[in-house]
């Protein structure tokens, strides 16, 4: 009986031994992704402010149209807000914005969107309600 006792100690201390080494395994792998999330976060702050002070140092324009007439922005990103606030007058209430996405469905755009600006993107404009029947 002894031996038999002796060897569920054994077991024991290694199963707590196991145990505690997954525990720190584990602490350490949620430690090095926590600063490896840092890191990247980090990263790309600071490529996005890097791109930004090049863009504007190089006086980068994005050529974009609304309602087939062309604007140049020099903003990165727009909102919707803004991006209704180029037209003069602006667009009203009483239409929507969508982007035009070729091949695909266009998407509305909602005035609080932020919209990451390309050459050669494109918008138009819709009443915001249509009546059917309506002549």
């Amino acid at each position: 009986m002894a031996a038999g006792s002796e060897s569920n100690r054994v077991d024991s201390n290694d199963l707590n031994d196991l145990e505690e080494f997954k525990r720190k395994q584990a602490q350490e792998l949620k430690a090095f992704e926590a600063k490896e999330q840092r890191e990247l976060e980090s990263f790309e702050h600071k490529e996005a402010e890097e791109l930004a002070e090049f863009e504007a140092r190089e006086n980068r324009v994005f050529e974009i149209k609304i309602d087939r007439t062309e604007y140049k922005v020099h903003q990165r990103t727009l909102t919707g807000k803004e991006l209704r606030e180029l037209p003069k007058p602006p667009i009203g209430p009483d239409r929507d914005l969508f982007e035009v996405v070729p091949g695909g469905s266009d998407r509305k755009i909602l005035e609080n969107e932020i919209v990451k600006m390309r050459d050669g993107l494109r918008f138009f404009t819709a009443p915001a309600q249509i009546n059917p029947g309506r002549a």
